[in-house]
């Protein structure tokens, strides 16, 4: 299974918010290419990059901290945070972005999503954050009555083959995953699944593991020091 140290942006600051909640920011780091360094010293081969300003208010605040984190390490990196059009995501894929994560658009303009997906799919991801399996826009504000399933049933007809599904009462408050929600996505669709939201502990890696689960971003445990990354990487490769 892969891991993705999460490092999230605002204000070209890292830092971690509970809840998806843009008030409740704690500020880890006023250099985030420092904190992407420290993460790839410790084994990380690709790092998960959000934008929460690109996300809140489509603003281009940290832009020189995301240019400067792609150009100055050499693993992989996913984006997200308010990538809502073709120019966008071509814009970040001709910097060496290995992947753009799609959010909003995949709820609100499905036919947008389907278009740039003939170019692009294979490396896009599409992230649904969600309250019960509904669906969040706007940067987590507005739930919607979309069902993660609903989703994933699109993006297999358009050949997007890897979704970051984000559990939002989960996210950023160390009580574990909703494993529920990721064997039912496992089970009952093709994807990759990618888990997000709740990762507090090696255990907790190891039991997405045995679900066959693609991958899991962390945050707030790496930060916290719950989850030591390169001893997560041993115990997953001992599996």
């Amino acid at each position: 299974m892969k891991i993705f140290p999460a490092i999230d942006i605002k204000n070209n600051k890292a830092v971690r918010l509970k809840q998806g909640k843009f008030n409740e920011a704690t500020v880890y780091s006023d250099n985030p290419l420092e904190m992407a360094k420290k993460w790839i010293n410790k084994g990380a081969d690709f790092l998960h990059i959000v934008d929460l300003d690109g996300a809140e208010t489509e603003n281009l605040i940290n832009e020189k901290s995301i240019i400067e984190i792609i150009n100055k390490t050499n693993v992989k990196i996913q984006i997200g945070g308010g990538i809502r059009s073709e120019k966008k995501i071509k814009s970040y894929l001709d910097l060496g972005v290995e992947r753009v994560i799609i959010g909003t658009m995949a709820v609100e303009n499905p036919e947008l999503l389907k278009k740039i997906a003939k170019k692009y799919g294979k490396n896009m991801a599409v992230s649904v954050d969600a309250v019960d399996g509904y669906a969040a826009v706007k940067g987590w504000k507005e739930v919607t009555d979309i069902h993660v399933l609903d989703i994933c049933r699109t993006m297999e007809k358009i050949g997007i083959d890897t979704l970051i599904y984000t559990d939002i009462l989960k996210d950023g408050m160390l009580k574990g995953p909703n494993f529920k929600y990721y064997k039912m996505l496992k089970e009952k669709t093709n994807l990759n699944i990618v888990a997000s939201g709740g990762v507090s502990s090696i255990r907790d890696l190891e039991e997405l593991d045995r679900l066959n689960i693609y991958g899991a971003i962390i945050g707030k445990a790496l930060y916290n020091g719950d989850i030591d990354l390169e001893e997560a990487y041993k115990c997953l490769q001992k599996e």
